[in-house]
């Protein structure tokens, strides 16, 4: 089947119940191929249920990376800051939902013709789905012939949308007004994304030219990597960073447990990213190479954490579980493009690079006095660079028109959100006044703290006298 790209449970045996229903599935779908249709069940029928099944679970298991990016925003910023990243994450997920419900999915995928979909607003079920909800059973087969369920779609498609605004949220914090960021999302989320999807998922220029991004190294990595870039350099970098004399200052994580946490919750939302990327769960076919795609992505992380480890060392001057971390993320962005090559060393060694890359690509931000408060620009915008060029190496796409891909992107992406973030900032203000990022946004403007029990001290810096 050929689509073009539309993108704590409370008791253990909920758990089960969940994981024998995804084994069962799959089962059930390869016993009717075997035996006809002696289920009762039509096989197309069957196929649609499982495409849709697979939308959901996956689409639902990415929705959970929201909360993976809110664990380690929270715990790599300083903990007077640690709730204004809870609510810009939550914010972050409702506002992507409801600019791309409104306005975005049909910019990126309706009526696309080289560069841009249509304008139209709101989206909804098939005239042939609600016929068939109202009891029209004559409508079963065109629904059928779909291949899934058109919100089930939409849904899919809707959380990678989250995840490449949620990019932004951690590079720019701590310094950032809430209401400026939320502004950014809403454009970025409602728009940027959205045009540069059109380009390859929506059936653009990009890929009439053969572009190859699987599952969004690119599309959605880079994308939210470069607004990222463009807000940190119109931002700048939080108060007392980069020393008078030329030093650093240290600003390790404020929770490593949370980013930890954070980490392994994205590493499981990614196995939904790039396994729901295969559009389809109704052929055997479909089975196996969404096995290759999860072992692929598995094996890429591992990778990446490994060599990002090993490196640390001569870069940092020890080894650096912060550098370890982002390995992690890395090695996962830079298989996104390909996680379907079949020789799996490949996503090995893809990974491993990424590591390094990213690894590299921190020291290289600190030399260049850019604030990454996360790390999210050399995990999602250098590997994701790296990523989409070497489904060249392994994936079997075509090495210029990959490189076209990443510039034309890039220069869209950067650009666009380069000019947004100035206008902002000439408008309305991006950066919370200096006393609000001394004391921490979470008292100055939320009125609270996120861990009551300690004593705020507001921070002095070079210039404080």
């Amino acid at each position: 089947m050929t689509l073009i790209r539309r993108r704590g449970l409370k008791t253990a045996g909920v758990a089960l119940a969940v994981g024998a229903l995804l084994v069962a599935l799959p089962a059930v779908a390869l016993a009717d191929t075997a035996q006809g249709e002696s289920s009762g069940l039509p096989r197309e029928e069957l196929q649609f249920i499982l495409n849709t099944f697979a939308f959901l679970i996956w689409g639902a298991l990415v929705m959970w990376m929201c909360a993976g990016f809110t664990m380690l925003e929270s715990g790599a910023v300083r903990t007077k800051n640690a709730s204004m990243i809870c609510l810009k994450n939550i914010g972050i997920y409702s506002i992507a939902g409801l600019a791309y419900y409104f306005v975005g999915y049909n910019l990126m995928y309706v009526e696309v013709g080289d560069v841009i979909g249509s304008f139209q607003f709101l989206y909804g079920p098939s005239d042939a789905e609600l016929g068939l909800l109202d009891g029209a059973a004559d409508h079963l087969g065109e629904v059928v012939g779909n291949g899934y369920a058109v919100m089930s779609d939409w849904f899919f498609q809707m959380v990678f949308v989250a995840t490449a605004a949620s990019i932004v949220s951690g590079a720019i914090a701590e310094r950032i007004k809430m209401w400026a960021f939320f502004l950014f999302t809403l454009i970025l989320t409602a728009f940027i994304y959205p045009i540069v999807g059109s380009w390859y998922w929506g059936g653009g220029w990009l890929a009439e030219q053969g572009f190859v991004d699987f599952a969004g190294s690119t599309i959605v990595h880079s994308t939210g990597g470069w607004a990222a870039l463009a807000g940190v350099l119109v931002i700048g970098p939080r108060l007392g960073k980069f020393r008078k004399n030329g030093t650093v200052k240290p600003t390790p994580p404020s929770n490593v447990l949370l980013v930890t946490l954070g980490v392994l919750i994205l590493w499981l939302g990614w196995f939904g990213f790039n396994g729901g990327s295969q559009l389809a769960l109704g052929s055997a076919a479909d089975a196996v190479a969404m096995s290759n795609i999860l072992v692929n992505t598995n094996l890429a992380a591992a990778a990446g954490v490994v060599a990002a480890l090993v490196v640390s060392r001569p870069i940092f001057g020890r080894m650096d579980l912060f550098a370890g971390l982002n390995g992690a993320l890395a090695g996962l962005v830079s298989i996104t493009a390909a996680p379907d090559i079949t020789e799996h060393w490949w996503a090995i060694i893809i990974g491993a690079i990424g590591g390094v890359i990213c690894t590299a690509a921190i020291k290289a931000l600190e030399k260049l006095k850019i604030d990454d408060v996360v790390g999210a620009i050399p995990a999602h915008l250098v590997c994701g660079i790296w990523g989409t060029l070497a489904a060249s190496i392994a994936g079997g796409a075509n090495f210029g028109t990959q490189l076209l891909g990443v510039v034309a992107i890039g220069a869209f992406a950067f650009i666009s959100s380069l000019i947004v973030w100035k206008l902002m900032d000439m408008v309305m203000g991006l950066r919370v006044p200096r006393e609000a990022e001394r004391l921490g946004q979470d008292t100055a403007e939320l009125g609270i703290e996120t861990y009551p029990e300690f004593v705020l001290m507001p921070e002095e810096f070079d210039d404080d006298a």
